[in-house]
């Protein structure tokens, strides 16, 4: 069985060179990421913008849930996908990083299709689970610790054969280092394993930027 080519620097130059080009706002926003030195981590890789924009392209989910708003670059990546009359609802508990999405999303003329929810995401997700609310895709994408929670809670939220999206799940690589006990890394290992024994779901990762966890609702 042949194996998946090692992707580095040279070869994802050579891929974003070939590939679709970036909305001219979601090129704004990296740009403005690369100003926040460390922070810049939060933000997903250029292939995961392309990912979230065919997966919406194609599925054509109405309602979208976003756990983990950041600066607006996944939001913007599956809003440029959907119809006009889809909508999206995005939590993040910082206000000044929500703000710099808000500005961003009103620039790409998609502020009428994106919700944003300034909250704890914990928080966030339950006031939608009282309002009964369903959406057909949900990406996970904020602290980690919180993972499984909200993993389970995403489910109340979810429409049958909906789709639940985490990314992170290889962490850097370092979930398959048996020597790496760090808590984060642990953290990561437990989560994927409670996935894969989920009988809830069909689910598969993609390595695609620091890994894409795809969960179908059954």
């Amino acid at each position: 069985m042949s194996s998946n080519l090692p992707i580095n620097k040279q070869i994802e130059k050579y891929i974003d060179e070939h590939s679709l080009k970036l909305h001219p706002v979601q090129d704004e926003i990296i740009k403005y990421n690369d100003t926040l030195g460390k922070k810049k981590k939060l933000q997903i890789s250029i292939n995961q913008c392309h990912f979230l924009y065919l997966v919406t392209k194609l599925f054509k989910p109405k309602e979208i849930l976003e756990i983990g708003t950041f600066t607006g670059l996944s939001s913007l990546s599956m809003c440029i996908g959907v119809e006009n009359d889809s909508k999206i609802t995005t939590i993040d508990k910082n206000k000044e990083t929500s703000l710099v999405a808000k500005n961003f999303f009103e620039k790409a003329k998609v502020s009428e299709q994106i919700d944003i929810i300034i909250d704890e995401a914990l928080n966030g997700i339950n006031k939608l689970i009282s309002q009964k609310k369903l959406f057909d895709l949900i990406f996970i994408d904020a602290d980690k610790e919180n993972y499984k929670k909200y993993y389970e809670l995403s489910f109340n939220l979810l429409k049958r054969d909906g789709f639940i999206i985490i990314d992170n799940v290889l962490w850097h690589g370092e979930v398959v280092d048996k020597n790496n006990k760090e808590h984060l890394t642990e953290i990561i290992r437990d989560f994927n394993t409670y996935v894969k024994n989920d009988i809830r779901v069909e689910n598969m990762i993609i390595p695609i930027g620091d890994g894409f966890s795809i969960c179908r609702k059954l």
